[in-house]
This record gives C-alpha cells, sequence and structure tokens, in this order.
C-alpha cells in the first residue's frame, strides 16, 4: 500500500488559504484546518477556555459563557507577551488535534491529506509534513483583502506583524501557489502540484 503523504498549507493572512483548502477538497483530498480546530478547543467546557479566562479575565467571556474573540483578539494583539501566553495555551492542543486527524488517515490509507496552519513555520511543524504548499499575494490585494474584512489599519499591521514575512515563508515552502491571478489561475496551479503528487 502507498504511504500517506501529508501536505501542510501554509500563507500570510488574507492571502487566499481558506479557497486553495476548499479547490482541494472538491479535488477529494482531505484538509483540517487548524483555524476550525482553533474554535473547537475554546468552546464552553473546554479545558482551553477555561484556561484563557483564567488568564485573561472574565471580560473575555460573553454572558452565555463563550468566547469574546474581539475581546481577546485586542488584547493579544496589541501585546506580544499576551499572544505568546495565548499560544501556549492553544497551539499543544490544536497540534494533538490535527496530529490524531493525520493518524487517522493513514490508518485509512489515505493518498494525500492536507493541514492548514497560518503559523506552520512559527511553530515549527514543517518538519510533520512531507512538503509544504505557501500560498501567497502581494502586499497591496493582502491589504485589500484584509480592509474588507472591516478591519482598521491597525489591526492590520498587528495580524501581519504576529506572523513571518511572505518572502521568509515563500523561500522555506515546496511549492508556492499565487493567488493573485483570477480564481481559474489559482486552480491551474493547484491542479500542477496535485498532478505531480
Amino acid at each position: 500500500m502507498t504511504p500517506t503523504k501529508i501536505f501542510g498549507l501554509t500563507g500570510g493572512i488574507g492571502m487566499g488559504k481558506s479557497a486553495v483548502a476548499q479547490l482541494l477538497e472538491r479535488r477529494g483530498v482531505p484538509v483540517v484546518d487548524t483555524d476550525v480546530l482553533a474554535r473547537k478547543v475554546v468552546e464552553p467546557g473546554q479545558p482551553a477556555l477555561a484556561a484563557i479566562q483564567e488568564m485573561f479575565g472574565g471580560a473575555v467571556l460573553a454572558q452565555d459563557g463563550s468566547l469574546r474573540r474581539d475581546e481577546l483578539a485586542r488584547r493579544v494583539f496589541a501585546s506580544d507577551m499576551s499572544r505568546k501566553q495565548l499560544e501556549a495555551i492553544l497551539h499543544p492542543r490544536i497540534r494533538a488535534l490535527w496530529q490524531a486527524q493525520v493518524d487517522q488517515w493513514r490508518t485509512d490509507g489515505v493518498k494525500l491529506g492536507v493541514v492548514v496552519i497560518p503559523l506552520l513555520f512559527e511553530t515549527n511543524a514543517a518538519r510533520h509534513f512531507d512538503k509544504v504548499i505557501c500560498v501567497a499575494c502581494s502586499a497591496a490585494s493582502q491589504q485589500q483583502r484584509l480592509a474588507a474584512r472591516g478591519w482598521s489599519a491597525e489591526q492590520i499591521q498587528q495580524r501581519i506583524s504576529a506572523q513571518w514575512p511572505s518572502e521568509r515563508k515563500l523561500t522555506q515552502a515546496d511549492y508556492v501557489i499565487w493567488t493573485e491571478g483570477s480564481p481559474e489561475v489559482t486552480v491551474t496551479q493547484v491542479d500542477r502540484i496535485l498532478a505531480e503528487v
């Protein structure tokens, strides 16, 4: 039986990782997105949410006990130390979940599985993957896409600063998907990688 190949998918915020992940899924490639896992681990009743409340105080919780993401983001993106404290709570839990999914893919004999990790290089996760795909676009397009989310210039800068520069990620990746052009161009790039695999 052919061993399962596991690819990491990364890229700067707003550069098109989700769109590429959807294209892969439409082509039958199983994908696990760590942003989705990050939301799961902070649901009410989860140990991570209790740890976040203990670290950052009750103001980060809504009346129904759910996490106030906007309030937490306001705090952690304004302070490197706070962001590192949050990452120390979340990252090990998220990693355990995606690694369990990878183990399941191997058990099931899946040919190729993809894990989407925005901070793949920053968290030293690259060694867990056979290949890494980096999704990128120009800085101007990135700014436009993030502004379209309703973020202020300050919020955009804080989030971009919390990640490696795209240029650095591109030099470390095995494949690059440039999302500057039309959706069809992105599709062609995805299909080229899959054909090679």
